[in-house]
């Protein structure tokens, strides 16, 4: 069980009323609740009402309220139906709704042209106000005495519970509450920030808990508002919230039992990330050992009927003539890789076109290979190294989707974040320039993305016709008799390599296809491209099974 799950686990127990016993002594929450009520009228809030002890949760006969537990005066909240209450808790506990052991203060919405650099009255922005604690390092912002007078009811006071009401849609990275101590001073709350200011016959402390626990969470996110990606919760849905209240004692004795088990969960948390890191790192390291042994023929066993990669490139060299394609030579079997004895190349491996690539040295061959294996260089083994072409965006299109340096990521394209490709400048681009099955692209612009390698096996999204690589990214077609996907795995290994091989100023480096095009590829016949690519589809899911 994750550290996550043994919280959410000490959380339920705690609003269930299961982390620890009921003591008969200590009274029960309906007394609590009409003392609440009372203290409110008395101070001229209006009360609600629609408590319920929750046991017979879809019981018919269940009285949701009974009219000692109604108030007179005018409710401002809902009353609790059944359908609300979606589990039971003990006989000595009731419900009753937030905003009935709270007021609610809102945010003030303070002019960013108000603030200061520093002063003693800070402002507490979303930023600040993280699950369980305040981080007031985060973009301080700060306003003068002045202005603090003028919004002293925006001013925190100990045991007030702050809640974050704005994040992301669907993603629930906000509704984080944490307590204001008698250690924070001087704090104003600005706008989407909400201070829960509960009654002092409540234990603070044992709200804010509550809060962070799953039921209250999926209750509070169904009201959850807001654009594509701005989440947003009003204080109204936060007031009605069903909270299973239990006598006053319970409660701390509830706070006590959680902050004995939470650093320990915590602790728990720690070693766990330590151990996945470790395990990351382990996977990350076994993948690795795996393509190195690949590239160096070790992964698969060599069989004598599949051939030689020689005659394979000889084959290629004679097809590449034929297309008009201007050859280049040196290759090496590089077996005595030191050796000054070492034939690189034999004539029968040497066009005698002019050449486009330089020789192999010695020097560029880094380990020994099998007999049957031979060197060559990129350029050698492909139709294309190519890069896109600058296009013109659109908000949207229903042609063509555009895969940007930033959409190629670890092993794939993500065309989640593509942009779509101004249907105006579709003339620019032949049916060549849309990339196919099993084409890899490398991204050719720094930016901490430079030489990032992916493979194109994404399903075009309905309604796109093709998808293009723009002028950061380079696209890699090999020759027909080569293995794409071991091609692939081969620059995957490089990666690190490609990645220190652009060429420019310090704001702006690039992977030229020509760099590309010189780099060293060590060569197995084509029977065996294909067993080496299928042994490491076998092995890396259980690499990644390791970070786990």
């Amino acid at each position: 069980m994750t550290a996550k799950n043994l919280k959410n686990a000490l959380l339920q127990e705690a609003v269930h009323g299961k982390l620890v016993p009921q003591i008969a002594s200590e009274g029960n929450a309906r007394d609590l609740l009409k003392e609440i009520r009372k203290e409110r009228l008395s101070h001229g809030f209006a009360n609600s009402y629609g408590i319920c002890d929750g046991k017979n949760k879809k019981s018919k006969s269940s009285n949701l309220r009974s009219k000692s537990q109604i108030s007179v005066t005018k409710k401002e909240l809902p009353e609790i139906t059944e359908e609300e209450i979606s589990f039971e808790i003990p006989e000595s506990w009731c419900w009753c709704r937030l905003g009935e052991l709270i007021t609610f203060v809102g945010g003030y919405a303070y002019d960013s042209h108000s603030f200061i650099d520093k002063s003693d009255y800070q402002v507490l922005r979303l930023g600040n106000v993280k699950n369980g604690y305040l981080q007031l390092s985060a973009k301080p912002v700060f306003i003068n005495l002045e202005l603090a007078e003028k919004t002293k009811a925006f001013k925190c006071i100990t045991n007030d519970i702050l809640v974050t009401m704005t994040g992301t849609r669907l993603k629930r990275d906000y509704f984080f509450t944490t307590l204001v101590t008698e250690n924070d001073k001087n704090l104003y709350v600005n706008q989407r920030v909400g201070c829960l200011r509960p009654t002092q016959l409540i234990f603070a402390n044992f709200l804010n808990w509550i809060l962070k626990s799953k039921p209250i969470l999926d209750y509070i996110f169904e009201f959850e508002t807001g654009t594509a990606n701005q989440g947003n919760i009003g204080s109204e849905n936060i007031k009605t919230i069903p909270i299973p209240l239990p006598p006053f004692t319970e409660q701390k004795r509830i706070v006590a039992a959680i902050e004995k088990f939470m650093p320990l969960i915590e602790e728990y948390g720690k070693k766990e990330t330590e151990l996945k890191a470790f395990n990351e790192q382990i996977g990350t390291l076994t993948k690795k050992a795996i393509l190195q042994e690949a590239v160096q023929g070790k992964l698969v066993p060599q069989i004598a009927s599949e051939g030689n990669a020689k005659d394979l490139l000889e084959e290629i060299r004679k097809e590449r003539l034929s297309h008009g394609f201007a050859n280049s030579y040196g290759i090496c079997d590089g077996k005595n890789k030191k050796s000054k004895s070492s034939n690189l190349r034999s004539k029968s491996q040497i066009s005698v076109t002019k050449k486009e690539l330089p020789e192999i040295t010695e020097d560029e061959i880094l380990f020994d290979i099998p007999e049957n294996w031979c060197w060559c260089r990129l350029g050698e083994i492909c139709n294309e190294i190519k890069r896109g072409k600058s296009p013109k965006y659109t908000d949207k299109s229903n042609f063509l989707a555009f895969a940007q340096k930033c959409n190629v990521k670890t092993g794939g394209i993500d065309l989640s974040l593509a942009l779509y490709l101004d249907e105006n400048s579709i003339g620019r681009y032949s049916e060549a320039d849309n990339l196919i099955q099993d084409d890899i692209v490398i991204n050719s612009t720094g930016g901490g993305t430079m030489g990032r390698v992916g493979l194109y096996e994404t399903q075009v999204p309905a309604g796109i016709k093709g998808v293009y690589p723009d002028s950061h990214v380079t696209v890699i077609r090999s020759i027909g008799n080569i293995n794409q996907h071991y091609l692939y795995y081969v620059l995957k290994l490089n990666q690190p390599v490609l990645e220190k091989c652009g060429t420019g100023s310090t704001n702006q480096t690039e992977l030229k296809p020509a760099v590309l095009a010189d780099f060293v590829i060590p060569l197995p016949p084509l029977a065996e491209q294909k067993r080496i690519v299928a042994a490491i589809e076998k092995l890396l899911p259980l690499c990644e099974k390791l970070g786990e």
